[in-house]
């Protein structure tokens, strides 16, 4: 797995909040940061990053390009300006944050815009989020499957996504989940409750250690630094056979990210 198991996400983050909770998840552990060009913060990630004591090579920095750069004259500076906020000469990880479908780029062309922005050094590795299983092939396709790292998509006990899962990981494309506590609407489950006291843990700590055992990658967000490293602890969590199980049937495909004209037709 190129993508790491475990990383600190920031939508939804900005100003001096996003500064804060990248230094403490550094500060507490964390090794890989996920962004994107249109959080509007990859000025203050890229000054956490700088105010933390973590040598850059030691990170794994994770950024996504947005709709509006797709095309093959916006793609690269738009990432080259990501770099420039970011304060790195090189990101580790570029995504195509949307398909995008109704924009009139081809998957083709987007992803052989973002190929190139490989090719310059730009990015080390790159993939897609967000995708279908039809979509996903379309960018196998157009760049090789050695090219597509991951997909990140929302993945949670509450919406599981089991198809498109399994499609990526039969074809070695590491799975990272977003929105993996459901906005928060997992954290009063019952069933995850049950299970979090056996443990001794917290319901956000199941449903993390529920996805790490599915083999997916997280990226939980957190303003609070307790949460980030109770977060943490959660690849600590060894769930049985009959925990996972309970968990699977908690399934109610309750997407909680669906924007129109950007997402695709899902499975």
């Amino acid at each position: 797995m190129i993508v790491p198991k475990f990383g600190v996400g920031t939508f939804r983050l900005s100003g001096q909040a996003v500064v804060d909770s990248v230094k403490n998840a550094l500060e507490t552990g964390y090794r890989a940061v996920d962004t994107a060009q249109i959080y509007g913060n990859e000025t203050e990630v890229g000054q956490a990053i700088r105010e933390s004591a973590v040598n850059r090579q030691d990170l794994f920095i994770t950024t996504k390009i947005w709709t509006e750069h797709y095309s093959h004259e916006k793609l690269i500076p738009s990432l080259k300006e990501s770099l420039h906020k970011l304060g790195t000469d090189v990101v580790d990880l570029t995504l195509i944050h949307w398909p995008a479908p109704k924009l009139g780029i081809s998957i083709t062309e987007m992803m052989q815009n973002l190929l190139e922005a490989k090719h310059q050094g730009l990015t080390k590795h790159i993939g897609i989020s967000n995708f279908n299983i039809e979509l996903t092939q379309q960018a196998i396709d157009a760049v090789g499957i050695e090219n597509i790292t991951t997909n990140q998509i929302e993945l949670s006990p509450y919406l599981q996504n089991q198809k498109l899962a399994s499609f990526l990981q039969s074809q070695n494309i590491d799975v990272t989940s977003y929105m993996t506590l459901a906005y928060g609407k997992v954290l009063n489950d019952p069933v995850l409750g049950k299970i979090a006291k056996t443990y001794q843990t917290s319901t956000a700590q199941i449903a993390l250690a529920w996805a790490l055992q599915n083999g997916y990658a997280v990226i939980p967000s957190s303003t609070k630094r307790e949460h980030l490293l109770a977060n943490l602890k959660a690849q600590d969590i060894q769930l049985n056979t009959e925990e996972m199980l309970q968990i699977s049937s908690l399934e109610r495909n309750g997407r909680e990210v669906n924007p129109e004209n950007l997402a695709p037709e899902w499975d």
